[in-house]
């Protein structure tokens, strides 16, 4: 399957969440919390042989242990974001097939397999 790419994107800070709405018109919403705890740097991954791995999808229901405000959303190239966040780390770059994948809703995981 070819992932689809987002129409829009969007920080809402009130919320604490990071909107996608996927040219399919899917919306994924992820907890700005668990992005920054999913970082796929080598760095906030454990190494470069884990940078792949995909997080536990129940990061982003667990409750926040920041507030972030500043969060800075930037394309790279045509396949991914990279995020900036209010810690000053911004070397994390998030696929667009890796954020479908996490996508933390109903649809993608049902209710009952997040814990």
């Amino acid at each position: 399957m070819i992932t689809p790419l987002p129409n829009r994107i969007t920080v809402e800070d009130g919320e604490q969440e990071l909107v996608i709405e996927w040219a399919d018109r899917h919306v994924s919403r992820f907890s700005l919390d668990g992005l920054r705890q999913a970082c796929p740097c080598a760095v906030c991954a454990g190494g470069h042989e884990y940078m792949g791995q995909l997080p536990d999808p129940s990061i982003f229901t667990r409750p926040s242990l920041n507030l972030w405000k500043k969060v800075r959303i930037e394309p790279v190239g045509t396949y991914a974001i990279r995020i900036e966040w209010d810690d000053g780390h911004n070397s994390g770059i998030y696929t667009w097939e890796r954020l479908r994948l996490m996508c933390p809703c109903d649809i993608c995981y049902p209710k009952g397999m997040l814990g």
